[in-house]
């Protein structure tokens, strides 16, 4: 099982020191979140939200650093780390924008990069770039195999259900495929990760039973789509205390990597003290995996 530390919430100021931190103690990645801006009027409900009136769990002053250009940071400044988006709503930004971003994050980080992407939830942000969104579950299954096809080197094209693309050369392109992974719990974001994507985020810290549930749910939905047999990674964050036995039983279920935040367990917010927290869930967690 290999162990991602989620950074969202956290001051931009501190991102880099706690990239190199996990970089050196045994991370297998950072695991890295996507919003544009906090509206002063918010209609939509946040989707997960645990309030009745379905405000989000952060207040507006919440940084949210663009991912690509922290990833290419952190990239420069780690060298064994992995970089995933959890996740990161393309169907808000523009096919071609989208695939530029992330095919050049994957080629500065030497291939290190993993594109999860979501539909998203605050029409807001899809306001404010142009982007439609009643149809963005859609546009993001044709997203999927648009974006394959344009980080191929040389020529490229696309012709989709919603995206048409001529014939460019986008380079750089990657070196080798950017996984994609399939976020949320819903029964379209299982499906989407089931048929289209290499792998699915969980949309939250679950409770145990919760994840095994959840765990059940994709399993299904990999056997219908007739993916049983293929490699599928499963991106799982559970809302417990630090539990060997847990971890091990979820790998054996097919949990290929943990999302985890040992930095909240901080007695304080400096950033000496979540590099402490960091260390040691390393030295009791990671190594004894």
């Amino acid at each position: 099982m290999r162990f991602h530390q989620a950074v969202a919430f956290l001051e931009t100021s501190q991102l880099l020191d706690l990239a190199r931190a996990s970089d050196t103690t045994g991370y297998a990645g950072i695991y890295v979140s996507d919003h544009l801006f906090y509206p002063r009027r918010l209609r939509s409900r946040y989707t997960y939200s645990p309030h009745a009136d379905g405000s989000p769990i952060w207040p507006p002053e919440t940084d949210w650093p663009d991912p690509w250009c922290l990833i290419s940071a952190m990239a420069g400044t780690t060298t064994t780390l992995h970089f995933t988006t959890g996740v990161y709503i393309a169907p808000a930004r523009d096919l071609v924008t989208v695939a530029k971003l992330v095919g050049t994050a994957a080629v500065l980080s030497g291939d290190r990069v993993h594109l999860g992407v979501g539909a998203g939830w605050c029409k807001e942000e899809f306001d404010a770039t142009g982007q439609r969104f009643d149809d963005r579950g859609r546009r993001l299954d044709d997203m999927i195999p648009a974006l394959r096809a344009l980080w191929r080197d040389g020529w490229v094209s696309y012709h989709g259900s919603h995206y048409d693309v001529p014939e460019m050369q986008m380079n750089p392109s990657p070196a080798t495929p950017v996984p994609i992974y399939g976020g949320g719990h819903s029964a379209p974001a299982v499906r989407r990760a089931a048929e289209l994507c290499d792998g699915w985020l969980g949309a939250s810290a679950y409770a145990p039973d919760d994840a095994w549930q959840r765990l059940g749910v994709v399993t299904d939905a990999l056997e219908r789509a007739g993916r049983s047999a293929e490699r599928f990674d499963i991106y799982l964050a559970v809302r417990a205390a630090p539990d060997l036995d847990l971890y091990r039983r979820l790998e054996d279920a097919g949990v290929t990597d943990l999302i985890c935040a040992p930095w909240m367990g901080a007695p304080e917010p400096t950033l000496a003290a979540r590099v402490a927290a960091t260390e040691d869930f390393a030295e009791q967690v990671i190594a004894r995996m």
